[in-house]
């Protein structure tokens, strides 16, 4: 066995119909690993609010590496008004959020959706208005802590939805 570097490897480069919007997301770190996250799992474009950190922040820039580069972006001002837009544009709502009508994200069919939106709520108050959502999805959780770090979960839907789609693709 051999470990490989990254100039060893050749990823099956794929774009897949998913925006992520994030929500009122204000750490830095979590910015920078949305990027990041999201090329590697071949997403559309990111919406960020307005009064989270830039790309032009230092950590935001080291966290996300290249990646700014390489994936459509933009910024809003208006949340209510951006998710009625996208939806005009075909999409559908998915919050990544715990609410009584959360579907585990495993028993979720994202194959029955064309354009995906992802929507991360801000680090301590979760999603600004869950009622503008289509669905809302929960990742399953066994230990005693009821949340985890917007990005962890973003990481783990991307995953998912992903593999659901990229087997779709093949059949």
């Amino acid at each position: 066995m051999e470990q490989l570097t990254h100039y060893d490897i050749e990823n099956n480069q794929k774009q897949f119909p998913i925006t992520i919007v994030c929500d009122a997301i204000r750490t830095p770190e979590n910015i920078g690993m949305c990027f990041r996250i999201s090329e590697s799992f071949g997403v559309q474009k990111i919406y960020f609010h307005e009064n989270s950190p830039t790309t032009e922040n230092r950590i935001v820039k080291k966290t996300a590496r290249n990646t700014v580069n390489q994936i459509e972006h933009d910024v809003y001002n208006n949340f209510d008004a951006l998710i009625q837009q996208l939806k005009q544009e075909g999409n559908t709502i998915i919050g990544i959020e715990i609410t009584d009508k959360s579907i585990d994200i495993q028993d979720f069919n994202f194959k029955n959706y064309e354009k995906i939106v992802l929507l991360l709520g801000s680090e301590r108050n979760g999603i600004e208005n869950i009622n503008l959502l289509d669905e809302t999805i929960a990742i399953p959780m066994y230990g005693r802590n009821s949340s985890m770090n917007v990005i962890h979960s973003l990481a783990i839907t991307l995953y998912e939805v992903t593999n659901q789609l990229a087997v779709s693709s093949k059949q």
